[in-house]
């Protein structure tokens, strides 16, 4: 059956009503909270500069017929970020983004994209925002638990919060060890991992085996939640800033929720040297995996010399509502599911 089968319909639009439901509730608290709510371009010239982000590229003709290569989004953080520079102080936005080489019930190449900012305010206070984001959602949708699989979590308990390296030493894994001055020593990790059963490689990157021990050992461990896992490695964190306590760590955390991850939270880096230099390394690495590179976008790494010390989150707004409704896939909370 497809999505407008009228009986399929039917049995899909009580969750796609739960889904109008959230949004007007969280809008309501974000006004509330004093935020304005804004719309970033979808076309930009650069989508973004992480490795291992893959974006939708079109191209843009002008009235004098130029082509330009541009890109769908992959997020609205760089235009966010210049209306910091700009002024505003909190902002927020339900932003459709695209990511190709996703898919699966927790993944979709299109979907939305709650991501909202708080100039002058320590990334802490974004933790606060999203234990009430969770109340919000569980109350507006009516309901007193959030579930996935076979997991189940209380969206109104508090958040248990834990650092990266606290659960990677559960495992038998020192991994502040492997970061000595703060550059990634992958012997050492690579050194680690086999006791705890996490396969290695000898073309490993540490990148590579971080990512590998933390999907394979640390998520599933987590428990159902909500959890706040925070303390990156600042290998790992490529726009937040470094922690000021150990520059081994970044202002990073992620929240997982039924354990699904929910939304990704920055304590932002405003240093243009330092952001130009992660996003090339980042394209580097990038170009020697998939054989592609993205564009900087040169007017974002301007602004960055404007923008005030700010946090800011961005949370899988479908992950969300389809905790709420106990949906199945995000495709199900979706009003026209992507093609």
């Amino acid at each position: 059956m497809t999505w407008w089968d009228k009986a399929t319909h039917a049995d899909r639009r009580p969750l796609l009503l739960a889904r109008n439901r959230i949004i007007a509730a969280l809008r309501a608290w974000f006004a509330a909270e004093g935020f304005v709510e804004v719309d970033p371009a979808y076309v930009v010239a650069s989508p973004g500069n992480e490795a291992h982000l893959h974006a939708l590229e079109t191209a843009v003709t002008d009235d004098t017929l130029t082509t330009r290569r541009r890109y769908l989004h992959t997020s609205p953080e760089f235009a966010m970020k210049k209306l910091l520079a700009a002024g505003e102080e909190r902002i927020f936005s339900f932003a459709r983004v695209w990511r190709d080489r996703e898919g699966g019930p927790r993944h979709a190449a299109e979907f939305t994209m709650l991501e909202w900012y708080r100039a002058d305010e320590g990334y802490e206070t974004l933790m606060e925002d999203c234990a009430t984001i969770l109340r919000i959602a569980a109350e507006a949708a009516g309901v007193t638990e959030f579930r996935h699989r076979d997991l189940s979590c209380d969206p109104f308990a508090p958040l248990r919060r834990t650092s990266v390296g606290t659960e990677f030493a559960r495992h038998g894994i020192d991994l502040l060890a492997t970061l000595p001055g703060g550059a990634p020593d992958t012997a050492a990790l690579a050194a680690q991992l086999p006791a705890a059963g996490i396969p290695t490689a000898s073309d490993d990157s540490w990148s590579d085996l971080f990512s590998r021990a933390l999907t394979g050992l640390v998520e599933p461990a987590l428990g159902p939640g909500p959890v706040i896992l925070d303390a990156y490695p600042a290998p790992e964190a490529a726009l937040a800033r470094r922690q000021p306590a150990d520059p081994r760590l970044a202002e990073r955390f992620e929240l997982f929720a039924c354990g699904v991850e929910l939304a990704n939270a920055f304590g932002e880096l405003t240093d243009p040297a330092e952001q130009r230099a992660r996003f090339e390394a980042d394209m580097d690495l990038k170009e020697r995996l998939y054989g592609t590179r993205y564009p900087l976008d040169e007017d974002f790494l301007a602004a960055l010399a404007h923008m005030p010390p700010a946090s800011g989150c961005a949370l899988g707004f479908d992950r969300l509502v389809m905790l709420a409704t106990h949906a199945p896939r995000v495709a199900d909370v979706m009003w026209t599911p992507p093609a």
